[in-house]
């Protein structure tokens, strides 16, 4: 059998005991307070110094944990403010590439208004050759789209070139800046005929040369030249340029000219091909 000890101590006994512990508390602290004081001293130089390195310590603690805890909400606006400007810098381009398109539409679609009596359809330029000038570039369309080779091509305020090659998803367009171009024009409107002569290196100063002018021509600068009525791979009266420069020739029969090309070849993304044929063409 065992013994249980709890059933030993009277309660009383126990409310006795801390009764008394408390009295001579009491006496203590009354008739030793010196000593008490002294005591409480001594602690106070021990325990509050150790009180108040904890308080330190704890302080400091609260303080870099406030500053761990607002360093990763920063991180995680940070990484937010990344995306969203991510997010805005696509949305900036895909609005600066719509708006390009839309101006480039817009050229087009006034350049379609100035040869009503001309079909045209509308062709991205996908490529170039690798030379500085968009002298021979490349276009999305060919034969299944109705184009052909011979097919006139144009941009900005008149002609662009010529397709050369078609094939029947695209097609190769050669400039009238190439060195290889040649064109019958006529200057307006004086009627003067002309030939119209590619080359990249007079290009490069931002101009072409008319050659074969008759000295009696009355032409001046600023006047249009266009493409003539006798040309066979040029549809008549489409703008080529303007003219920039005169000089009389050493022969005294002909007068050279510059002209400034209505066409921007440093940057074509969008041209109208010509879909009503020629009667005859010949590369």
């Amino acid at each position: 059998m065992k013994f249980d000890r709890r059933k030993d101590v009277n309660p009383k006994y126990l409310l006795l005991t801390f009764t008394i512990i408390c009295v001579i508390c009491l006496l203590l602290s009354y008739f030793a307070a010196d000593s008490v004081t002294t005591l409480k001293y001594y602690t106070s130089k021990i325990i509050i110094p150790v009180q108040k390195g904890i308080n330190d310590i704890g302080v400091w603690t609260d303080s870099k944990l406030e500053n761990l805890r607002e360093i990763e909400e920063l991180n995680k606006e940070n990484e937010q403010l990344k995306k969203e400007i991510a997010e805005l810098k696509t949305s900036v381009t895909k609005y600066q590439n719509d708006l390009q398109l839309f101006a480039s539409l817009q050229s087009l679609y006034k350049l379609d208004e100035m040869y009503p009596e001309l079909n045209k359809t509308a062709a991205h330029v996908f490529a170039k050759d690798s030379t500085s000038w968009f002298s021979i570039f490349y276009i999305d369309k060919g034969l299944d789209d109705g184009l052909f080779e011979g097919a006139n091509v144009m941009c900005d305020d008149g002609l662009a070139g010529i397709i050369i090659e078609c094939t029947k998803s695209y097609s190769k367009v050669r400039a009238i800046i190439d060195d290889n171009s040649n064109i019958s024009g006529k200057v307006m409107p004086a009627n003067a005929l002309c030939t119209v002569e590619g080359n990249l290196k007079t290009y490069q100063d931002g101009c072409l040369v008319l050659k074969n002018i008759d000295k009696n021509s009355k032409i001046s600068k600023g006047n249009k030249v266009v493409t003539s009525h006798i040309s066979d791979r040029f549809h008549p009266g489409i703008t080529i340029g303007y003219v920039s420069d005169i000089s009389y020739d050493s022969n005294n029969l002909t007068i050279t000219a510059k002209i400034t090309p209505a066409v921007n070849f440093s940057n074509i993304s969008e041209v109208l091909v010509v879909t009503d044929p020629l009667k005859s063409i010949e590369e």
